[in-house]
């Protein structure tokens, strides 16, 4: 399991955080970063182009993914149009299971969901982090992370998260474990455990030291 960190660290980061940006996440200069990534936009958007009973018009919802994705601030701008690309290029059997994979991702058996996401974009060279975890991750940010590979790997490497071994295939025991560990991460703090997962890994990112 994974609970082996560096807390000695983590307790320096919020600290240094804090002194720096006097009331968290509440203080004017965060809230005009995370004004960028509209986060509760993002969510009700989710929640609206997500929604359960939409996954039955297939053309519709992998209209919805596409559009959820391009919206994200977090997915860069050259992952985007190759994201927009296959799904405007793929057949209705692919999209089927495009949409098929979302909606275990996010309503029903998430381990079959994930794995049939990733087999699928792995065929088209686009099984990416940041592809299988956005739509899980703006549906329930509170609970559920998105993954950015280059903060992912400071992560683990400045926090010393024994046990978590990145791998550039997404992989759906490491995104449980990381996941767990993001979350005990949070709950050690003493004023950050309170915010949405996306809120917390910027953080956790503003905290790794330049390279």
């Amino acid at each position: 399991m994974v609970y082996d960190m560096n807390l000695n660290r983590l307790k320096t980061a919020e600290s240094n955080f804090m002194d720096m940006y006097p009331g968290g996440f509440g203080n004017p200069v965060m809230e005009q970063i995370a004004k960028k990534h509209k986060p509760e936009k993002m969510r009700l958007m989710a929640q609206q182009l997500l929604n359960e009973n939409l996954f039955a018009d297939v053309e519709n919802m992998t209209k919805n993914i596409n559009k959820l994705i391009c919206a994200s601030s977090m997915v860069s701008v050259f992952e985007k149009p190759k994201f927009r690309d296959f799904t405007r290029d793929i057949d209705y059997k692919t999209k089927q299971i495009l949409v098929e994979a979302h909606y275990d991702l996010i309503h029903g058996d998430q381990r079959k969901g994930f794995n049939l996401l990733v087999n699928l974009l792995e065929k088209y060279r686009l099984a990416k982090w940041t592809y299988v975890t956005a739509c899980l991750f703006y549906y329930r940010p509170e609970k559920e992370i998105f993954i950015k590979p280059t903060t992912c790997k400071g992560v683990i490497r400045f926090f010393e998260l024994e046990g978590l071994t990145y791998r550039p295939l997404p992989d759906y025991d490491f995104y449980v474990k990381y996941r767990k560990a993001l979350n005990e991460l949070k709950k050690q703090t003493s004023g950050l455990s309170d915010v949405d997962n996306g809120a917390f890994s910027g953080f956790l990112m503003m905290s790794l030291p330049e390279k």
